[in-house]
């Protein structure tokens, strides 16, 4: 199999299933990582213990510091304890909390997340509301490189005069007065 068909059956696989967690799978919360595919994680009771990244998801999928997944443990492992099977994206975790799997532990984390995507749908309603017609010069979903300063290009009123002193010219020679 192709290193592109490879990516593209792990994508689908992580992005489409729902997987609840079995009885010897546990959830846990990513909160960094530690160099050759290892990431230091929390659990719900607090416990921290480093997990691997399976050789499956290695330069496809990518984790970072305070993304949730789920684990299979392992028993022989010393500080490695754990392996992820799979990642968990905002989808997944409301599905879980819809069907009362999600730790306790995590509860109080994804409310203030949920607060501030409420928020930043608030502001987004507004600005729909007030440019309905400019739906389509909305740029607000675009990716915002901030490693560039911010630019805001206005034009000011004296550019608009001289542009409308230019039309008056225009249209005087075209008259020919």
């Amino acid at each position: 199999m192709s290193q592109a068909t490879k990516r593209k059956h792990v994508v689908k696989e992580v992005l489409g299933d729902f997987v609840t967690p079995t009885e010897n799978q546990q959830i846990v919360k990513v909160i960094g990582s530690r160099g050759n595919n290892l990431h230091e994680t929390v659990t719900a009771l607090g416990e921290t213990f480093l997990v691997s990244m399976p050789t499956k998801f290695r330069k496809n999928i990518w984790i970072k510091r305070g993304d949730y997944v789920i684990v299979d443990p392992i028993e022989e492992g010393e500080k490695v304890k754990a392996e992820i099977s799979f990642i968990l994206y905002k989808d997944h975790i409301d599905y879980l909390q819809k069907q009362q799997l999600w730790p306790e532990g995590f509860k109080e984390e994804v409310p203030s997340q949920d607060k501030t995507n409420k928020r930043q749908d608030k502001d987004e309603e507004k600005d729909e509301g007030a440019d309905v017609s400019d739906s389509e010069d909305d740029e607000s979903d675009l990716f915002v490189n901030t490693n560039r300063c911010n630019y805001q290009y206005s034009e000011s009123e004296e550019e608009e005069d001289s542009e409308a002193e230019d039309e008056d010219k225009e249209e005087r020679t075209e008259n020919g007065s």
